[in-house]
């Protein structure tokens, strides 16, 4: 049967033959996965290696063009997956998944015997994609420039890609047969659960027409539930996701005789052709990893689907004949969707690429040829995880390093495997696949004995066996010797930064050493235990949940990291007490194992811990000081504001906290002869000068001067400015008089004296004379002497 891809090899071949690299852009459907290779087979010397992001799309397209051979597999066409093979002598095609090309690049730089990379369903961005394309790129430049690279994908924007590699871009016009896509009329009603919508637009589709049907949906868990809600007589209902045995994927994918409804996560979307599938139910969400630098813990997020995305899945109802597309989702939702997915070097645990980057010698990844680069933070916290595990020196990989790279697991498993020996290997292949008994609590030694007993704890064999095959595979490459050591030890070599150490009160929530908190359903079995090692959570950013853990006793905690517990002599500000407290702590990162009193703290630690408190409590102002600041503020002598001050108070007011403890203290303690230290004889003369701190009255009194307002200012009453003829001014400006009467009250605010004295001065003469007929009034103020006395009784 010819498929829209064919013809364009033509081209592919030419652009080849001619600049030794091209991309390749064909709709789902084209058939470039099965055909590209196959076309390439006589123009090749040596072997053609081309990649999936699957290992179940590996094993299909293999067969696929095997069976077009008429050969079985492992003769001109051939796979290789972790931990299976299919290849000979005369394997001339090689498809493999994206883990496999980067061991093979590290171990043979120049991949002699081979002619041609192939990299499938770019598209992905998985972070294996980006850092094979990368390695490979730089092969062919530095030592085979006879290299062939194509990039292949159904919906890859194109230009970047094509601009990294200065290649061609050669596209197939069109899909092998029209989809019909069908969108909501309106939308979903709110708080209406997923599978419910998704199970009425399944049986919606069946009813409307004729076919195989694909559904995708974002995880197994959402897989089950809609089986378990679709009542559809005489179909069959197939689940699709990575976590089934092999047999039943091959079931799901292969003809069947009667109407059949696989139900899929993402792993159908691309290179698998399911033979009868004629329509697509997208339900519009796709489930991702995302991981947070700061814990170093990821979780999965459940989210829309990319515009890209939904093309792809589209695209598998139009595989073998015209099809339609069902979408959970309304056409003017559509418009919402983000043109593409995030590439997962964007959002994924860079710690295994920190460590291939290592391994290839590289310091900085911008001396490769990313198509993305890698978030200069996440590398960073990749890079301190694997310096605490032993496998870097700064940014040098040690022997250490590279043995973890040799093995198939994430460096937090290869290196327990590393150290704990083939005793962990049950443990190393039990974490590094999906939990084997949900729902039936957190403790992972249950996991453990469950794998001995499977048949007491219901587990399907074949998760049995995934997990026991890959046990297997794990303890011939693993190198330790430490057989004394206990799973819960085992655990802790691989999560040094997640033992847990339960805090005070009755909910189970513990303290990471790592710092981050997290927390327990209260029914759990391990809900009261002192110490874990949290192997998993809901990687919730705040407090994250725990969902698989072993319990630790502290002996086999000193026991494993014994060289990296250490006691610190600790002088804090405690917020919640609102003083300094000075202990001596014995720590394992940011969990304290034990806390004793610092009797002998020394003072300097300690007024820096006070510090800290006024930093947090902020300054509270006397009068006195508020006037001083605000002169200072006058004279620009330094920066008054307060947020300055607390800036700059390890200059200027830590050597006068000696002997403050709390925030008690605080509140009685002085600042101004601190802030007064911070001038020099110099300034002190400036400030005077310039912004004086009282005036003499006539009678020869200190009358302070307020400078927190717009202009100087003084509170002075009547009486004492008898006798003044002229206005006093202050730093080049008037002084405000703020006038009192006898009693202290307000009478007049004035900026000029002898206008007051000429004008108002005579009524409030005699409003003051009946008020205070004690006090003297005269006609004339400025004949007056100044006075703050009453007359006697009788005059």
């Amino acid at each position: 049967m010819r498929l829209p891809i064919d013809d364009v090899l033509d081209d592919l071949r030419a652009a080849l033959a001619a600049r030794g690299r091209a991309v390749l852009q064909a709709p789902p459907g084209a058939g470039k996965t099965t055909r590209v290779p196959l076309a390439l087979l006589d123009r090749i010397d040596g072997r053609i290696v081309m990649l999936e992001p699957r290992r179940l799309a590996a094993r299909a397209a293999a067969e696929r063009m095997a069976q077009t051979m008429g050969e079985p597999v492992g003769q001109t066409v051939g796979y290789r997956i972790r931990g299976e093979a299919k290849v000979s002598q005369f394997t001339r095609i090689e498809v493999v998944t994206e883990g496999i090309l980067t061991r093979r690049v590290q171990t043979d730089p120049e991949l002699r015997g081979i002619g041609c990379v192939i990299f499938d369903e770019f598209h992905e961005r998985s972070l294996n994609a980006d850092l094979g394309l990368a390695l490979v790129w730089e092969v062919r430049h530095a030592l085979r420039d006879d290299l062939q690279v194509v990039v292949m994908s159904a919906t890859l924007d194109a230009d970047p890609v094509a601009a990294l590699l200065d290649a061609p871009i050669v596209t197939s016009a069109g899909r092998a047969f029209p989809v019909d896509t069908r969108w909501l009329d309106a939308p979903r009603p709110k708080g209406e659960r997923f599978e419910v919508g998704m199970a009425r637009l399944i049986a919606d589709a069946v009813a409307q027409t004729t076919g195989g049907v694909l559904c995708f949906l974002p995880g197994e868990g959402e897989i089950r539930r809609v089986m378990g809600m679709l009542d559809l007589p005489g179909v069959e209902i197939r689940p699709l996701y990575g976590a089934l045995p092999f047999a039943q994927q091959r079931a799901a994918i292969a003809p069947s005789p009667g109407r059949k409804v696989v139900l899929s996560t993402a792993i159908a979307e691309t290179s698998l052709t399911i033979e009868d599938v004629r329509v697509v139910v997208d339900g519009g969400l796709a489930r991702r990893a995302r991981f947070d630098p700061g814990s170093g813990m990821s979780r999965l997020v459940t989210e829309r689907v990319s515009r890209a995305e939904a093309t792809q899945r589209a695209g598998r109802a139009g595989r073998v004949a015209p099809g339609v597309a069902f979408r959970l989702w309304t056409a003017g939702e559509d418009g919402a969707l983000a043109a593409f997915a995030p590439p997962e070097i964007e959002t994924a645990d860079l710690a295994p690429l920190a460590l291939e980057l290592a391994l290839w010698g590289v310091d900085d990844p911008a001396a490769l040829p990313f198509l993305t680069a890698p978030p200069e933070g996440a590398l960073a916290e990749a890079r301190a995880l694997l310096q605490g595990l032993g496998a870097l020196d700064g940014t040098r990989i040690t022997d250490h390093g590279r043995a973890l790279a040799g093995l198939p697991l994430h460096p937090r498993l290869a290196h327990m495997l590393q150290v704990a020996g083939p005793g962990a290997a049950e443990l190393a292949a039990l974490l590094s696949e999906r939990d084997i008994l949900r729902d039936r609590g957190v403790d992972l030694s249950l996991r453990l004995r469950a794998l001995q007993t499977p048949e007491r704890f219901g587990i399907p064999k074949g998760a049995v066996a995934r997990v026991r095959d890959e046990a297997k595979r794990l303890r011939r490459g693993a190198a330790g010797s430490r057989a004394d050591l206990s799973a819960a030890q085992a655990a802790a070599l691989a999560y040094p930064d997640r033992i847990a150490l339960r805090r005070k009160g009755d909910d189970p929530r513990w303290l990471l050493s790592g710092g981050k908190g997290v927390k327990m359903d209260p029914g759990d079995a391990l809900a009261g235990a002192r110490l874990l090692v949290v192997t998993d959570t809901d990687g919730h950013p705040r407090e994250a949940k725990v969902r698989q853990a072993i319990a630790l006793t502290e002996s086999e905690l000193r026991d494993i990291h014994g060289p990296i517990i250490a006691w610190h002599d600790v002088c804090a500000w405690s917020r919640r007490e609102a003083r300094v407290l000075a202990r001596r702590q014995e720590r394992l990162g940011q969990i304290v194992l034990d806390d004793r009193v610092w009797t002998d703290a020394p003072e300097d630690a300690m007024a820096r811990a006070m510090l800290d408190g006024i930093r947090q409590l902020g300054f509270q102002h006397s009068p006195a000081t508020r006037r001083f600041l605000a002169r200072v503020a006058l004279a620009g002598l330094f920066d008054t504001d307060d947020q300055a001050l607390l800036d700059s108070a390890e200059d200027w007011l830590l050597p006068y906290l000696t002997g403050l403890r709390s925030a008690e203290d605080w509140k009685r303690f002085d600042p101004l002869p601190a802030l007064r230290a911070r001038l020099d004889w110099d300034a002190q003369q400036r400030l005077d000068a310039q912004a004086p701190p009282h005036i003499l009255s006539p009678l020869g009194r200190k009358l302070a001067i307020d400078y927190g307002g717009d202009q100087p200012e003084i509170a002075v009453r009547v009486q004492e400015l008898f006798g003044m003829t002229e206005h006093p001014h202050v730093a080049g400006q008037p002084l405000r008089l703020s006038l009192l009467s006898p009693a202290g009250r307000p009478v007049q605010v004035t900026d000029d004296l002898p206008g007051f004295w000429d004008g108002s001065y005579g009524d409030v003469r005699k409003d003051m004379r009946a008020r205070y007929p004690r006090h003297p009034w005269p006609e004339d103020p400025r004949a007056a002497d100044p006075t703050l006395r009453a007359k006697r009784r009788g005059t």
